[in-house]
C-alpha cells in the first residue's frame, strides 16, 4: 500500500473508533464471508475503517441494482476483492498510467506503413475495408481466434501498463507466429527504466523496451507484483517486435484497426466507483467521462440486448468483472475515452525463429 493510503487508513481509522461508529449487524456473516473468500486480514483499527468502507459499497451496490431491475442501468456492480477500498485509495493504488510527452503528439498511423511490407496472415479477415455504417453491427472476439491469453490479476500494483503492452504483443505474436505465450509483465516492471514500476508507467516506453531488447515469458520471468531488479536473460526471449503503431482517435478508427489488427492495447478512465464495482452488462455510465488512468486491452466488439459494446480484458483477476472482462457501451460519444489513445504492435514472420520457446523455464 502506497505511504499515503497507509496514513489515510491510519487517520480515518482512529476516528472511526473514536467517533463509537457502530455496524449493520445483519450483515456480520456477509463480511466474514467476504474477508475468508479474498483472504484479508486486519488489525483491529485497521478492520474498523475498512469494514465502514465495504458497508458504504454494499449499500451503494444494493441501491444501483435496485435502479438496474428498475432499468435505469444497463449494468449490475457487484462486491468484489475490492470492497475494501474507497474510491480515491483504488484510484491511487490501481490505475498505473502515465501519459507520454509522446502522447500528444499529432502523429497518429493506423496502417502498416514506415515500411512494413509484411506478408498477409490468415487470421486477417479479407473484409477489412468496411464502411463505418457496416462496422456498427459487426461482431468481434479475437479470444475465439486464439489471440487471447487468460485474464491476469495484477494485485495491489499499478502496472496496468505492463499488462496492457504484453496483452497486445501476445495477441500479435500468436497472429504471426501462431503460438500463443503469456509474456512477462515483471520483464517489464524491473527492466523498463522509463517507466516506474507498481508506481505507473507508459505505454510506448514499454513496446520500445520491447523492440529493442524482446520480452520474456511469464513462465521464465513470473510475475511477483512488485518491482525488482531487472533479471532479463537474452537466451530466454520468447517475443520480438519491429515497431508499434498508434491507431487514430475515435471509435470508428479503433474498429476498423481491432478488425484488421487484432487486440489493441488502449487507455481509459476506470476512475468512477461503477467501474471498479462493475459486475456485468454493457456499462455505460454516463459519468465516466475521457480522462485517461488505466490501461486495458480490447479484445473485440459486439452487441447486447440492442446495445454496442466494447470488449475489454481487465489485469484485475477473474473475480472482477465478467471473469475479468467489461462490455463498454460503443458510439456512445467514445465513453471512457476509450478510442482515444489505441496503440499495436508490429510482429514479422522472421522474428518468430526467436531463441526462446514458449516452454522456457
Amino acid at each position: 500500500m502506497k505511504f499515503s493510503l497507509f496514513l489515510g487508513c491510519v487517520a480515518v481509522s482512529i476516528l472511526v473508533v473514536a467517533s463509537g461508529h457502530t455496524f449493520n449487524s445483519t450483515l456480520d456473516e456477509d463480511w466474514k464471508s467476504w474477508k475468508s473468500c479474498y483472504e484479508k486480514q486486519y488489525t483491529q483499527d485497521e478492520e474498523s475503517y475498512r469494514r465502514m468502507v465495504w458497508e458504504d459499497n454494499m449499500r451503494y451496490i444494493k441501491q444501483h441494482n435496485l435502479e438496474h431491475s428498475m432499468g435505469k442501468h444497463t449494468f449490475t456492480v457487484g462486491m468484489n476483492q475490492y470492497g475494501d477500498l474507497t474510491t480515491e485509495e483504488f484510484n491511487e493504488l490501481m490505475n498505473g498510467f502515465f501519459q507520454d510527452a509522446a502522447d500528444n503528439s499529432t502523429e497518429e498511423d493506423d496502417d502498416e506503413g514506415n515500411g512494413y511490407d509484411e506478408d498477409v496472415d490468415d487470421l486477417e479477415s479479407d473484409e477489412i475495408e468496411e464502411s463505418d455504417d457496416v462496422m456498427k453491427y459487426r461482431k468481434l472476439d479475437w479470444r475465439k481466434k486464439g489471440l487471447v491469453t487468460p485474464v491476469k490479476k495484477q494485485g495491489r500494483c499499478g502496472s496496468c501498463w505492463a499488462f496492457s503492452v504484453t496483452g497486445a504483443i501476445e495477441g500479435q505474436w500468436a497472429k504471426k507466429c501462431r503460438r500463443l505465450v503469456s509474456l512477462s509483465e515483471q520483464n517489464l516492471l524491473d527492466c523498463d527504466t522509463h517507466s516506474y514500476g507498481c508506481m505507473g508507467g507508459f505505454k510506448l516506453s514499454a513496446f520500445e523496451y520491447v523492440k529493442e531488447n524482446g520480452i520474456q515469458s511469464e513462465k521464465a520471468y513470473p510475475y511477483i507484483a512488485k518491482q525488482s531488479h531487472c533479471k532479463f536473460r537474452k537466451d530466454k526471449i520468447a517475443a520480438r517486435i519491429k515497431k508499434c503503431n498508434k491507431v487514430k482517435k475515435g471509435e470508428q478508427n479503433l474498429a476498423k484497426a481491432l478488425w484488421k489488427h487484432g487486440p489493441i492495447a488502449v487507455s481509459l478512465n476506470s476512475h468512477p466507483r461503477s467501474f471498479h464495482l462493475y459486475k456485468q452488462g454493457v456499462y455505460s455510465d454516463p459519468k465516466c467521462t475521457q480522462r485517461r488512468g488505466h490501461a486495458v486491452l480490447v479484445v473485440g466488439f459486439g452487441r447486447e440486448n440492442g446495445i454496442n459494446y466494447w470488449l475489454v480484458k481487465n489485469s484485475w483477476g477473474t473475480h472482477w468483472g465478467e471473469k475479468g472482462y467489461i462490455k463498454i457501451a460503443k458510439n456512445r460519444g467514445n465513453l471512457c475515452g476509450i478510442a482515444n489513445y489505441g496503440v499495436y504492435p508490429i510482429v514479422r514472420k522472421y522474428m518468430c525463429k526467436t531463441l526462446a520457446s514458449s516452454n522456457s523455464t
